[in-house]
């Protein structure tokens, strides 16, 4: 049934399977009810509080932050992720304080230098357990900010947790209670944490278009042989035959990402009227996602996804650049695990202990670097 138009999106009731505070598996620290918010708006304004938030504004997205003030940092990226995953939220009834939530949050445990970041020192702690981003943007909420008396980290809701850690080993998730069970048992996250999922895959893959477009890396004649990107160029350049390139591009895009969130909506929509859900529990206790995207659409956008890997991501400025992100991230881990004086005191005293904690502390401090500090750390340490 089309929406009554005389309801605001905006103000329409939650649907019974969203993420309700009043049947949320809470916080893991008891906390007074907000006076004057949601709980979930509560965790976003914390996490939009936090000093690992701030740094997103300078970490790799694609390009290190120095290399331009125009490309996408982890920041720009973050925020784009949650303008979508609001308006999908909004369009099914799901919560959009939570989505909003997990979207600024997703990326806080992100290394500096991007995935080459995160890839080197991952193969540094081979032997303490390796690094995983979505696990360690949970030890950043749960442990290591440092802000509040009561408690460390910063004490989310259980729903806003579970959507921060869309991924995790069946290791780790041993280790992490009633939020890892769902990965030994493979279950599904609430609809909020599956949205963000997806999110963040259009984000990323419309707007490395237009970074490695910006930067030259790709070409559009390579581009319009990708049938996402191909089918919206013709008609922009069809609708307006004098844009100038750089407009063209842009409205191609943002084409895009119309095409792939209204058929996220519209698909989305209809397995929910075929599921009928009436909780949050019932979509975590189906066999498969139920927000997705039709066939036609996950197939083109899967298409991108690898386009950008194999021309963008392995591109040989982009390899070379991370080659060279990985020497210094390994430089940075020899020296601190050597000697952690190197770190500041607070690093420095948590270290103290076996070989697995001063690896894992000396992991949470080059992870929470920005990449112009890591660059400085690796001059200063050479």
């Amino acid at each position: 049934m089309p929406p009554d138009p005389e309801v605001s999106i905006a103000k329409a009731p939650l649907a019974p399977y969203a993420a309700m505070e009043s049947t949320s598996r809470g916080r893991r620290h008891p906390e007074p009810a907000a006076t004057y918010r949601g709980e979930y708006q509560r965790d976003r304004d914390r996490i939009i509080h936090s000093t690992a938030f701030r740094r997103l504004m300078y970490k790799t997205q694609v390009f290190v932050n120095h290399e331009g003030d125009l490309y996408r940092t982890r920041l720009t990226h973050s925020l784009e992720v949650t303008q979508i995953a609001r308006t999908v939220a909004l369009a099914l009834h799901l919560s959009e304080p939570l989505v909003e939530a997990v979207s600024l949050a997703h990326d806080l445990g992100h290394t500096p230098f991007g995935h080459a970041g995160q890839d080197a020192l991952n193969t540094c702690m081979q032997d303490y357990g390796g690094f995983e981003h979505n696990l360690q943007s949970l030890r950043v909420v749960d442990e290591l900010e440092a802000k509040y008396a009561e408690f460390p980290g910063l004490n989310l809701m259980y729903e806003t947790r579970e959507g921060i850690l869309k991924h995790c080993s069946a290791r780790n998730a041993r280790e992490l209670g009633e939020l890892g069970q769902r990965f030994l048992e493979r279950r599904q996250p609430g609809a909020e944490a599956q949205l963000v999922n997806l999110a963040d895959a259009i984000a990323y893959n419309n707007h490395d278009v237009d970074d490695g477009f910006r930067a030259g890396l790709l070409e559009l004649d390579q581009l319009r042989e990708q049938p996402l990107f191909g089918a919206h160029y013709d008609e922009v350049r069809a609708a307006y035959p004098g844009l100038d390139d750089r407009r063209l591009i842009y409205e191609t895009i943002r084409r895009m990402i119309g095409h792939v969130v209204t058929d996220l909506i519209v698909n989305t929509a209809a397995k929910l009227g075929e599921v009928a859900p009436a909780s949050i529990d019932d979509i975590r206790n189906l066999d498969g996602p139920v927000v997705s995207f039709s066939p036609a659409v996950q197939e083109v956008h899967a298409g991108l996804k690898n386009f950008l890997r194999e021309n963008l991501y392995r591109h040989a400025r982009v390899r070379a650049m991370n080659d060279r992100t990985r020497e210094m991230v390994d430089m940075l881990f020899s020296s601190y695990m050597a000697d952690t004086s190197r770190m500041p005191a607070w690093f420095d005293q948590r270290a103290r202990g076996s070989d697995d904690r001063r690896a894992r502390v000396v992991a949470d401090y080059i992870a929470g670097m920005t990449d112009r500090f890591a660059i400085a750390e690796f001059e200063r340490l050479a």
